[in-house]
């Protein structure tokens, strides 16, 4: 096998294995985060705080939801061991969600797109985080229609971060697009409620899009904005249609910010000559 061959095998498996703890990270985090939430809300009201057992990214080991069989090493190999269980628990045969496979397919997919793309280099390692972390608040965000300030926050820093040296975009660039993409859906966000009288996205939405400001530029936005507002109509439009789902049923917006992000990193600079000549 030739020396790209094996590095793009690396980043596969690689991706295989961050993608099986995005999982961990995807069905976790919210609990956490609620959890914390509940201690919170005791503590204001002078109550006592709930004195439950530890629960994190690495406590307790994974197991079975329906038997609570603790999940072995052999068990927990990423796509393989979902194979040969057959998508089913070892101990009491309940079905495994075909999401926990898919997940870690992603994560080895979006891997090899980013070291094929920018190489085995600072700037397709950056762009392999990039991409996990928009998958996991893709996940999160379709589940709970929320997106954790624990992963904005930290991509929005990490963008600037990477850009001191102007790996994606001069910094100059980067700190402008931070602040126009927090800037642009909160200017949506304030017209909307002002004109139908309800909120019609979360602040969330407003720390992610700054995120990928802050990593591609102030001059992929108003390309991420369009994409992401093209897919969400897309899907949103298929839901109702197919699914009959309630057109008045909020829609999570942060996964289509994500996949415009993750667009706007592959191709943005040949999209944007379409009509920035």
């Amino acid at each position: 096998m030739s020396e790209f061959g094996l590095v793009v095998l690396a980043a596969l498996i690689v991706g295989l294995c961050v993608g099986s703890f995005l999982n961990v990270v995807i069905h976790r985090l919210p609990r956490m985060l609620e959890r914390e939430w509940k201690a919170q809300c005791a503590e204001l009201r002078k109550e006592p705080v709930p004195d439950e057992p530890a629960y994190n990214l690495v406590v307790p080991r994974s197991a079975c939801p329906a038997c609570g069989h603790m999940i072995t090493a052999l068990e927990n190999v990423p796509v393989v061991s979902w194979l040969a269980l057959r998508g089913r628990c070892s101990a009491c045969k309940a079905p495994i969600s075909a999401r926990y496979p898919i997940v870690e397919i992603m994560g080895g997919v979006l891997a090899v797109a980013a070291i094929v793309a920018f190489g085995a280099t600072a700037k397709g390692a950056a762009a392999c985080v990039l991409l996990w972390t928009l998958l996991a608040l893709t996940m999160i965000d379709a589940d709970t229609q929320y997106l954790p300030d624990d992963l904005t926050l930290p991509l929005l820093w990490a963008g600037l971060l990477v850009n001191l040296g102007g790996l994606f975009t001069p910094l100059p660039s980067a700190v402008i697009g931070a602040i126009a993409g927090y800037l642009t859906l909160w200017t949506v966000y304030w017209l909307f409620k002002l004109i139908r009288g309800k909120e019609g996205m979360g602040y969330g939405d407003f720390k992610l899009l700054a995120a990928l400001g802050a990593w591609l530029g102030w001059t992929m936005l108003p390309l991420i904005v369009l994409l992401s507002s093209a897919v969400g109509a897309v899907i949103g439009l298929g839901l109702i249609a197919f699914k009959g789902r309630d057109n008045e049923l909020p829609i999570p917006f942060g996964p289509y910010l994500a996949i415009a992000g993750a667009i706007a990193l592959f191709f943005g600079p040949a999209l944007n000559k379409l009509y920035l000549p």
